[in-house]
């Protein structure tokens, strides 16, 4: 779990540094590659809370 949490923070970290890149170049091949890390990031993210919280609940 905690391996998961530390992948979770490090893609979010990557997001951001790419929407920095993308601040300050102005290319937007950056913020389309931040957008594409932080969508799959959170998708991952809700389906590894929606697994914990099933099994509390069950």
């Amino acid at each position: 779990m905690l391996l998961f949490r530390w992948a979770i923070l490090l893609l979010l970290l990557a997001a951001a540094v790419s929407f920095a890149f993308y601040a300050g170049t102005g290319q937007p091949r950056y913020k389309r590659w931040g957008w594409v890390v932080l969508k799959w990031t959170l998708l991952a993210a809700f389906g590894f809370f929606t697994v914990l919280i099933l099994e509390r609940v069950a």
